[in-house]
């Protein structure tokens, strides 16, 4: 039965899919911890939301939208990003302009809102090609950020103030990783849906800062409990016959649970 689902298409993209997300979204989940910036997901989540909106009113890719608002709102973000207060108000300004937007749009637009809404719980069958592309290029160019700017940003993580002195330009690095955060979670929540993207981001990184060493043994650890999570939580689905993105967060979540048992190690 398991052999007959994986040799369908639509299976097979999405495992493909998850096996990317798995390598390219929990070193986000690495730069949310750092920065302590939990709320972001949330406000990008309705951005994207938005972005879907518009797409289906002016009959283009919703995804192109999300990924480009997005883009523009972890841009936007920036300048907030001096204190945790500011951001944090910026961050709930940005969430409730975005779906109030979004509301206005699809009434105005008469359009079907389910496709919109869609994106609130995934549709992880339905990954296009497109899809895929994306999260490609996700996977080669986070990690690639990280490994070019580890000390940079092993400073930022650990000190702003420290790594200023250091000759580090916070600010647009900080800018570049807000629009990478923003983009990433755009290009994730078609896996698992908006409300359950914190099972390839969050909840892996959370499990790596009591494992990893260092910025760059996190962002390994989180990578390795991420492809995990994507292999056995799609394998349990299917076993299941239960829906994939419940059942990823509820993997992550224990393994996230029992790495709360073993003592930080020092980074």
């Amino acid at each position: 039965m398991i052999a007959e689902l994986l040799a369908l298409v639509p299976v097979q993209r999405a495992g493909f899919g998850l096996l990317l997300g798995a390598i390219a979204l929990p070193p986000v989940g690495v730069l949310i911890v750092g920065l302590d910036i939990y709320p972001v997901r949330f406000a990008i989540m309705h951005v994207a939301l938005l972005g879907s909106a518009i797409g289906l009113l002016t009959g283009t890719d919703p995804l192109l939208w999300a990924l480009v608002l997005c883009a523009l709102a972890g841009g936007g973000l920036a300048p907030f990003a001096t204190t945790s207060a500011g951001l944090s108000g910026a961050m709930g300004l940005l969430m409730s302009l975005a779906i109030a937007v979004a509301l206005l749009v699809l009434s105005i637009s008469g359009v079907n809102a389910n496709g919109a809404f869609e994106l609130l719980w995934g549709s992880i069958l339905s990954t296009r090609p497109v899809d895929l592309a994306v999260l490609g290029v996700l996977a080669v160019a986070i990690p690639a950020l990280f490994w070019w700017r580890r000390r940079d940003l092993s400073l930022l993580l650990h000190d702003r103030e420290l790594a200023a002195c250091s000759g580090v330009r916070t600010g647009p690095l900080t800018m570049a990783l807000l629009v990478v955060i923003a983009v990433s979670i755009a290009g994730a929540i078609k896996l698992t849906g908006a409300l359950l993207v914190d099972a390839l981001t969050l909840l892996p990184a959370l499990a790596a800062r009591r494992i990893g060493r260092g910025l760059t043994g996190m962002v390994v650890a989180s990578i390795g409990i991420g492809l995990v999570v994507a292999v056995g939580g799609l394998m349990l689905a299917l076993v299941l016959d239960q829906p994939p993105g419940p059942v990823l967060v509820l993997l992550a979540g224990v393994i996230a649970l029992l790495a709360q048992l073993l003592p930080m190690r020092r980074t």
